[in-house]
């Protein structure tokens, strides 16, 4: 940078590895640019970023939480106490380290970061500019808040409304991920994959997972169809998460049928590059994280989306259905039927396996993290 002090750059993103994950991918992406650059991470003693941050190597400041309540309770009338503390943290930190830019992923780590961004009401202190980054199809209250001050609003998807009351202007860009998924090379890396997991080097794979905790529906409904699955020589590698177990339909996790299909089940997957690399298509959740990185990688996916909530998880997946990348299921009818019925003859097709792979390919957005670290450094006019 010629002569110039490192360019300091303040992430914020806490609570969820949704929200964790992004903004690491971006400080990942600023630190392959330029090793120079200065990443502080934001965030709270009450999330994963206490664990996550450190072990990817960058300093973790800590501000107070703030939680926005949901109902009218005492909590809500503490609220703004509670912000004006975190905000002042915030400002802190952002001057501690000199900030030249702030980029936000939303949550309640971000929000103070983006207040604290501004110069104040006496208009006395140094703006940092603020770049928000929007993952979920729709948008939360904190990142809505920080697209009215910021340099620049991006979106994975687009109308997420994160550049909702006067802005029109969010940029889709995707979702960041981790280098080794962006970087994921699935067919040089198929055969160290399934001897990881004990898998056979031919034959198709089914990789299962439902998120760190599982997912009931997805345990019972493809498990349910365990002998049907390995019968049609298919094998399969089922997360079910740390707190669940799997009743297998008449067959041991070990068993070999059809001489070369097996069951694997795993509490869960600490490498999931590996697990994308050993398979050839997905049953998942679709979390913004999740699609952005079955997407990204190119398994053709059976998204099911948490049957609660405002139907956000349904929209996250509907880009990669509409490019011909996956397929949605309701959740109550991700049952054993539906397994044999429809996911089976897929994984039996190979050319609709290898045609459906490069449609979610096109869909998704492998660079998104080298996109977003080149946008943060415009912002900060480097």
């Amino acid at each position: 940078m010629t002569g110039e002090r490192p360019l300091s750059v303040i992430v914020a993103g806490g609570g969820t590895a949704g929200h964790i994950e992004p903004a690491l991918a971006v400080a990942d992406a600023l630190r392959r640019i330029d090793p120079t650059i200065r990443v502080t991470a934001l965030g709270t003693q009450r999330g994963l970023e206490t664990r996550l941050v450190p072990e990817r190597g960058y300093p973790l400041e800590l501000i107070p939480p703030v939680p926005l309540p949901r109902k009218p309770t005492m909590d809500l009338v503490k609220l703004p106490g509670r912000v004006r503390a975190s905000v002042t943290r915030a400002r802190e930190i952002i001057d501690a380290v000199e900030a030249d830019v702030v980029f936000g992923v939303g949550g309640y780590v971000a929000l103070p970061a983006y207040l604290a961004a501004g110069r104040g009401v006496l208009r006395r202190r140094r703006a940092v500019p603020v770049v928000v980054h929007e993952a979920n199809a729709m948008a939360g209250i904190a990142n809505k808040v920080g697209a009215r001050i910021a340099a620049r609003v991006l979106a994975a998807v687009p109308n997420s409304g994160v550049a909702a009351r006067g802005r029109a202007d969010a940029e889709v860009v995707g979702i960041p991920v981790r280098g080794s998924i962006s970087a994921l090379d699935r067919a040089a890396l198929r055969a160290q994959a399934r001897a990881e997991f004990g898998l056979p080097a031919e034959g198709p794979v089914l990789l299962v997972f439902g998120g760190s905790q599982g997912a009931r529906t997805l345990n019972e409904g493809v498990s349910g169809a365990a002998r049907q699955l390995t019968a049609a020589g298919i094998s399969v590698l089922h997360a079910h998460g740390p707190k669940n177990t799997l009743t297998l339909d008449g067959i041991e996790e070990s068993d070999a049928v059809a001489d070369t299909a097996k069951y694997r089940a795993l509490p869960y997957l600490s490498r999931m590059d590996l697990a994308y690399a050993a398979a050839d298509a997905v049953v998942c959740r679709s979390g913004a994280m999740t699609v952005a990185e079955v997407s990204a990688v190119g398994l053709p996916a059976f998204y099911v989306p948490l049957p609660h909530g405002n139907g956000e998880q349904e929209l996250n997946a509907r880009p990669v259905v509409a490019a011909g990348g996956g397929r949605i299921v309701v959740d109550a009818e991700l049952t054993p039927e539906y397994v044999i019925d429809e996911v089976i003859p897929l994984l039996m097709d190979s050319d609709r396996l290898t045609a459906m792979g490069r449609a979610a390919a096109n869909a998704g957005h492998r660079d998104a993290a080298d996109e977003v670290a080149r946008i943060v450094l415009e912002v900060a006019g480097r």
